[in-house]
């Protein structure tokens, strides 16, 4: 298993400028969120646990808040391999991004980072749980693990 984050900017229309960071199962991001986002990422698909239940790749661009030995250290006691730098995680990161700016930034209010803050759990919700995508054979990211889940008799 593998994942990736990356970061990216949304410029609202006040001038101001939303960064995000984000995982997929890939400015001013230090170590300390790095380790932050691992940390949610884990309890979000696994639950309150103490470390990874398997070894997982993390894809990153091996920018410093990856390699910082603080998030190296982190990433090995939860068990995530990292920083594992490959070529296709940064390819993987701007598709996402690509694809949520077309569907969701650009077709919204973004008159403020307050306001861009507000729809960010709308818009990945969406995605996650109602977008297709083509790589998962149509289905969205939430279809496709409910169907991986079941072909692996794990609940879902």
């Amino acid at each position: 298993m593998r994942w990736c984050s990356d970061v990216f900017e949304i410029l609202c229309h006040n001038g101001e400028k939303a960064k995000l960071i984000f995982p997929i199962n890939t400015c001013g991001i230090t170590s300390e969120l790095v380790k932050d986002l691992m940390a949610e990422s884990i309890e979000y698909r696994f639950g309150k646990v103490y470390r990874l239940p398997h070894r997982i790749q993390w894809l990153s661009d091996n920018a410093p808040s990856y390699t910082a030995k603080d998030t190296i250290a982190f990433a090995r006691m939860m068990r995530f391999e990292a920083p594992y730098y490959s070529p296709e995680s940064n390819g993987m990161a701007e598709a996402f991004i690509k694809t949520f700016k077309r569907d969701y930034v650009y077709m919204h209010d973004l008159s403020s980072v307050k306001t861009v803050m507000e729809l960010l759990p709308l818009w990945f919700e969406d995605y996650n749980i109602n977008h297709p995508h083509k790589g998962l054979k149509m289905m969205s990211p939430r279809e496709y693990r409910n169907m991986q889940n079941k072909l692996e008799g794990c609940p879902v």
